[in-house]
């Protein structure tokens, strides 16, 4: 405004940024009313494939709206969308909402780590494959796995691959205590029994390397490396295998493949939430000391599960697997 005359000036000719005081702001949010429903089935990079309520031919990509902030959106999540969602390329929708979990599988990177991860939200079961041979068993991951499962809601589910290396038998028989659904599979047979038992549902699986998980994807969804591809091409050619990704199924419901892991950290479980999980024991865990972690002798010499067993109310093989699993949250490995 150098060289002007001032007076000569009118209102058009001044600019004047408005203080923060006189700004029209509200903390008030859109409702979006018209908001679709989606089941987020993957995530690479702050891109979020969903599926257009639940339905596998209905795949959109959408980004967090900024009024979420940091709010968590994982695979599983079903989740509200506004914007485009018709899908074409190009095209980009935007997550508004997060609905409440029925179910979440949480695992931290060991027993140290205060950091929590959710791998999968609204699984309904988790299937635990493990090889009965090449790679041997390790019952001390299964157990961290069921612990996981006990948590955070889900039904565990066994899978035992390699039937035709090993016997399942001495396997199972460390586990009837639990009456856990057991499923055995055989590299040259299709799993019919395992087909049905998927069938309808939201299936979460986890396994070490090798252990054949892949191969079972590979036959439970034809062209399953076509549809991974197509949910991983949110973000820029990651490879899947770093990130859970849900793939549909032939007759309906969804798998989704975790990747592998190494250790199931469970710093994020205490004692009583396995305890709950087991209901003969849940009111008589209440009774017990503050801090017991449900050992029972010499760690927990008071601990009041014993005493229902001795009621009768449970079986002793019932309160061993229970005590197992516990102290597989403490650190106490059973690799037997």
């Amino acid at each position: 405004m150098a060289g002007k005359d001032w007076r000569r000036l009118d209102e058009s000719d001044v600019r004047i940024r408005p203080g923060k005081g006189t700004r029209p702001r509200s903390k008030r949010r859109p409702e979006h009313a018209d908001a679709s429903t989606a089941m987020v089935i993957g995530k690479d990079r702050g891109r979020w494939t969903c599926a257009i309520d639940s339905d596998p031919d209905r795949i959109v990509t959408a980004m967090r709206a900024r009024e979420m902030g940091r709010v968590s959106v994982v695979v599983g999540d079903t989740v509200g969308i506004v914007g485009d969602v018709s899908g074409k390329p190009d095209t980009l929708a935007r997550i508004i909402r997060v609905d409440e979990r029925s179910s979440v599988l949480r695992r931290t990177a060991d027993d140290t780590d205060p950091f929590e991860r959710v791998v999968v939200a609204n699984a309904e079961q988790l299937l635990i494959v493990t090889a009965l041979a090449d790679p041997p068993p390790r019952t001390g991951f299964i157990d961290r796995c069921l612990v996981a499962c006990y948590a955070g809601g889900l039904e565990p589910v066994l899978c035992l691959t390699k039937a035709d290396l090993a016997s399942p038998d001495e396997l199972l028989s460390g586990y009837a205590g639990l009456d856990i659904p057991a499923v055995v599979t055989r590299h040259d047979e299709h799993p019919e029994e395992l087909t049905g038992r998927l069938k309808g549902r939201v299936t979460a699986l986890v396994g070490h390397s090798g252990v054949g998980k892949s191969t079972l994807v590979n036959r439970l969804v034809p062209d399953a490396d076509l549809a991974t591809g197509v949910v991983s091409a949110v973000g820029k050619g990651r490879h899947t295998s770093v990130a859970a990704v849900a793939l549909p199924l032939p007759d309906g419901g969804w798998v989704v493949d975790t990747p592998g892991v190494r250790s199931f950290g469970l710093a994020h479980v205490t004692a009583d939430d396995i305890v709950l999980a087991f209901e003969e024991f849940a009111e008589a865990a209440e009774e017990c000391p503050s801090g017991c972690g449900h050992l029972g002798p010499p760690s927990d010499p008071d601990c009041a599960l014993d005493d229902v067993v001795t009621q009768g109310d449970a079986s002793p093989e019932r309160l061993v697997s229970l005590r197992r699993l516990l102290g597989s949250r403490a650190g106490h490995e059973d690799d037997r």
